[in-house]
């Protein structure tokens, strides 16, 4: 039955998107199962609300961000006073799990005696244990904290300066990612700023940006996006950023509906588009790529059209996709964020109403 799922979940994409012309998986296409006994049932009562980041650290532990000021009503009657029902509590915006799906660690929050950020968004955890989050507020930066909570830094200030090009204030950063060899941070900023900016990590030093194309990066008005324009500069969100083993730089200009890769100095090498016929909030939310040495694939989360979709690192050629939108196994409801393990299994974070993290075994 699971052979089944995968089959078709490869053929189909969402329902009611734009028709495109079939593409055909390659033969050795990676092959994932949905993992529905991961994770454990939660403790204390709790529930998620909006997953919006997914990582994994060395030890193939997997840490979560989630929003608790996104439960319904009704979703935390337990928690009220007096309670209004056996159901629920929220649970800590930021969570560790093992391989086996045992919740190891939770914590974080606006009262907790340290900086905090409005609208939980990316996270990110570096060689050292050090975990990373961003929100995407007006006015929210990035943070940085001990593995247990403890609070060490932020990268940014909100310090009243507006625009693309401060050096100083974040414009709702969306995701993050460390380069320990170079001792620095890179940040995909964001919904407000359209542009990549880099932190020296030890300090929070300014170093350096760029937008899209590699250009100087304006905040002027765009028309909407349409599979015929032709855009050099990103367009809000700029959603995420990826470095590969080889120093290539893959972000996500998530409404263009495209993968820019740059030097990382900045210098534009190339594009590829993914479901350039998706409108809207676009195809390229989050990407990932693959655990062999020569990473030869990406894997994009297309939270427009909810699904998987596998491209050739080099080239961008397509190789397969899977998943559709729903609420079922190895469906998806506004997949926003992915992440990667030593095996190559999957992980996905769902924001909106899907509300949940996932694991796909790799199969093949």
């Amino acid at each position: 039955m699971r052979r089944c799922f995968l089959a078709m979940a490869m053929l189909i994409g969402c329902i009611g998107s734009a028709p495109v012309p079939a593409q055909k998986p390659a033969a050795d296409a990676p092959r994932f199962e949905p993992d529905a006994q991961w994770p454990r049932p939660l403790p204390g009562n709790w529930i998620l609300g909006q997953v919006s980041g997914v990582a994994v650290d060395k030890d193939d532990n997997v840490w979560i961000i989630q929003r608790p000021g996104s439960l319904l009503d009704d979703e935390k009657g337990a928690q009220k006073s007096p309670p209004e029902s056996l159901c629920c509590s929220a649970a800590p915006p930021v969570m560790k799990f093992d391989q086996q799906g045992n919740l190891l660690a939770a914590w974080g929050g606006a009262r907790q005696g340290h900086p905090w950020v409005q609208m939980e968004h990316g996270i990110h955890v570096d060689d050292a244990g050090h975990v990373f989050i961003a929100g995407n507020l007006d006015g929210d930066q990035v943070l940085e904290f001990t593995g247990d909570g403890k609070f060490i830094r932020q990268f940014g200030a909100d310090d009243g300066t507006k625009g693309s090009n401060s050096t100083t204030r974040l414009g709702r950063p969306a995701h993050m990612m460390t380069d320990s060899a170079a001792n620095e941070l890179y940040v995909a900023d964001g919904y407000g700023n359209r542009r990549v900016i880099v932190f020296d990590l030890s300090t929070g030093a300014y170093k350096r940006h760029w937008g899209g194309s590699g250009s100087v990066p304006n905040d002027d008005k765009l028309p909407p996006y349409s599979p015929a324009s032709v855009s050099q500069g990103f367009n809000n969100p700029v959603h995420c950023v990826r470095i590969a083993r080889d120093g290539l730089v893959y972000v996500c200009d998530r409404a263009n509906d495209r993968i820019q890769v740059f030097r990382k100095d900045g210098t534009y090498v190339r594009e590829f588009k993914v479901e350039p016929q998706t409108l809207g909030s676009g195809s390229v939310w989050d990407l990932v790529l693959s655990e062999d040495a020569a990473q030869r694939y990406i894997f994009v989360a297309d939270g427009g059209n909810g699904q998987v979709v596998t491209l050739l690192r080099q080239t961008g050629a397509f190789v397969t996709k899977w998943g559709r939108a729903g609420r079922q196994p190895g469906q998806f409801k506004s997949i926003h964020n992915i992440a990667i393990d030593s095996k190559g299994n999957l992980y996905t974070a769902e924001v909106g109403y899907g509300r949940r993290v996932q694991r796909f075994k790799r199969q093949h």
